[in-house]
């Protein structure tokens, strides 16, 4: 059997049915745009933006968000068309494992797990720092020895063991928790925005590009982005800078693209997904840039706290109680991000299971909960113990690459897919295709080369780490390869 076998649609539709494996269908609409709401706007919002004003683009901020926006909202249109078409949990793994084959569907699996764990890893130690900040703020100790920072995060331990007891429980109970944090988190934003107008200086506007300038070059070539090694581009500011932003400030998107991982759990798959998965998207794209341009009009880019910049902000107005606010919704909010990948990851880790590629034993679902209880626990246990014993420092830019990557695989899948099955009902298109599939895959390349040389070795690493499970256990496991629950129709599964 070959490496490069697909999963037919009607192979992974018919799996959705099978008792064992079978998700409860919950999840409308709003459910859905919540959910994306609940994860994009976190960790970006209230940590990132601020560093990465003052260290590389200034006021300019805001057209790294905007180039950031444009390479997912290109993804997004992608997702969508695939999440309507093919209404199966996995996400970028299952629509690539249906035109790409399974090779490719392994490695977008894998992206997808080290972008979730990690991600929900490092978004639970910030809310840590900030759940400190807040009992401090109010008057409330926290143990020095088990705090953020120290040999062992008991914080954000404590975070992701009651999360993940949480989406054991259900999707749906889980979805009503995120919904009353969402709220909060909005408001937070939003009082931010309005509060935060009336400090503008538009002085600080002043330049709103700053020069070009070159970058540290102590740290060495491993710690520069990889177009700039090659061509010696400037480090810091102007074009380069905002490019460079760019490719950082993405982590700040992450989130709309799980979505597609609840595609199973849809009420209405064809008609809510494509709508949670942009609806998302747009409102958190208008309030990042409205944030931006509050926080480098409140305080010159070069001044910029870059911990915890928003409350920093707001303290050197003189406005402390503001900034308790903040650090309260900041909680809020990076609760529901954790939450959200968390759920993501079980449910691409739950697909690649049900596939064999993963033991099957994994993907069983619990019939009172109707979620994969296993799933949730092991995934529950590594994210918890990653945030509480590991110092992870910029780890972002890890799940940058390892999201970005997938984006890509999923934009050139689109023309693929309409090519060898014009017969499926898309119920969302993605317009001027295939050029706009094309755009979008050109873009993640080009900002996943705006990351550092030696994200771009762990990256190496990881995937040498993931051949060796795939070659190791997935190809001889695969339930595809094997020929298990294929329906007699399916004639994808070639030698």
């Amino acid at each position: 059997m070959s490496i490069w076998r697909t999963k037919s649609i009607e192979h992974s539709m018919a799996d959705t049915e099978d008792p064992e494996f079978k998700l409860k269908k919950s999840l409308t609409a709003l459910d859905l745009t919540v959910f994306g709401i609940g994860v994009i706007i976190g960790a970006g919002i209230f940590t990132l933006t601020g560093r990465v004003a003052q260290a590389y683009a200034g006021p300019g901020v805001v057209f790294s968000f905007m180039i950031a926006a444009l390479c997912c909202g290109l993804a997004a249109l992608c997702y969508a068309e695939f999440a309507s078409t093919v209404p199966v949990s996995g996400s970028a793994y299952t629509f690539s494992y249906a035109t790409m084959g399974e090779m490719i569907a392994w490695i977008i699996g894998w992206d997808l797990i080290l972008e979730l764990l990690l991600g929900a890893s490092v978004v639970a130690q910030g809310w840590a720092s900030y759940f400190e900040t807040f009992l401090g703020e109010i008057g409330v100790g926290w143990p020095e020895d088990l705090g953020y920072g120290d040999t062992f995060n008991l914080a954000a331990f404590l975070l992701v063991v009651v999360l993940t007891a949480l989406v054991a429980f259900g999707i749906k109970e889980s979805l009503r928790v995120n919904l009353a944090l969402v709220a909060l988190k909005l408001f937070i934003v939003l009082f931010v925005i309005f509060a935060g107008i009336q400090f503008i200086d538009t002085d600080n506007y002043t330049p709103f590009v700053p020069p070009s300038a070159p970058g540290e070059t102590s740290a060495g070539w491993l710690h520069t982005p990889l177009i700039q090694t090659v061509f010696g581009a400037p480090g810091v500011y102007g074009t380069a800078g905002i490019l460079f932003a760019a490719s950082l400030v993405f982590f700040a998107y992450i989130g709309f693209d799980v979505v597609a991982t609840t595609a199973e759990e849809a009420r209405n798959p064809q008609k809510d997904l494509p709508r949670g998965i942009i609806g998302s998207l747009v409102v958190c794209t208008v309030l990042y840039m409205a944030v931006a341009l509050v926080i480098t009009g409140m305080v010159k880019y070069d001044e910029i706290n870059p911990d915890a910049a928003l409350a920093n902000a707001f303290i050197a107005q003189g406005k402390d109680g503001y900034a308790t606010l903040i650090s309260a919704g900041a909680v809020a909010g990076l609760t529901t991000v954790v939450m959200t990948l968390i759920i993501g990851a079980v449910r691409v880790f739950f697909a690649m299971s049900r596939d064999g590629l993963m033991p099957v034993a994994f993907a069983k679902v619990n019939p009172r909960t109707g979620t994969p209880v296993r799933i949730t626990v092991a995934i529950g246990v590594l994210v918890a113990l990653v945030a509480s014993l590991t110092p992870i420092g910029k780890l972002e830019e890890m799940v940058n690459i390892g999201t970005l990557s997938a984006f890509a695989l999923v934009s050139i899948a689109v023309p693929i897919l309409r090519k060898n099955r014009p017969d499926l009902e898309r119920s969302f298109r993605v317009p001027f295709s295939p050029f706009l599939p094309w755009l979008s895959a050109a873009i993640c390349v080009f900002l996943m080369l705006n990351l550092t040389a030696e994200t771009w070795l762990r990256f190496l690493v990881w995937m040498a780490l993931g051949f060796a499970i795939y070659f190791g256990y997935g190809y001889k496991h695969s339930r595809v390869g094997l020929g298990h629950g294929v329906p007699a129709q399916d004639y994808s599964v070639r030698d």
